[in-house]
C-alpha cells in the first residue's frame, strides 16, 4: 500500500512539473473578433510564455504597455504554430492573474 501511494505521489508530481513547464493557459480577452473571449490550453514549445498568460501580459512584459498592434502580434505569436489542447470559456480570474490584476481596454 505504501509503495502504491509513493508511486501515485511521484506520478502526480511528474504531471505537475510537466504542466508547469510545457503547458500554458492562454487567456484571450473579449475583443471585436472574439466578443465572448476564450481561454485555451496550449503546448508552450519553445515560446517564452508563462503557465497562465495573455496577449496583454506579453505586451506589458515586452514593450511596457498594451496597444492594439502589440495585442494582435502577441496573440498571433502565441497561438499560431502550436497545438490547442482544450478550448474553454473566457476567465476574468485567469486574465487578472496573467496581468497582475491590471485590466486593459478592449
Amino acid at each position: 500500500m505504501k509503495k502504491l501511494a509513493l508511486v501515485a505521489v511521484v506520478a502526480l508530481l511528474g504531471l505537475v512539473v510537466f504542466a508547469a513547464t510545457q503547458l500554458t493557459l492562454f487567456v484571450i480577452q473579449p475583443i471585436g473578433m472574439l466578443p465572448e473571449g476564450r481561454t485555451v490550453l496550449i503546448l508552450r514549445g519553445d515560446k517564452n510564455l508563462n503557465f497562465i498568460d495573455s496577449a496583454d501580459a506579453i505586451c506589458e512584459r515586452v514593450s511596457g504597455g498594451v496597444s492594439l498592434i502589440c495585442r494582435s502580434a502577441a496573440l498571433s505569436a502565441a497561438i499560431n504554430d502550436t497545438k490547442i489542447l482544450l478550448r474553454m470559456p473566457y476567465s476574468a480570474t485567469l486574465y487578472g492573474i496573467s496581468t497582475g490584476g491590471r485590466e486593459y481596454d478592449r
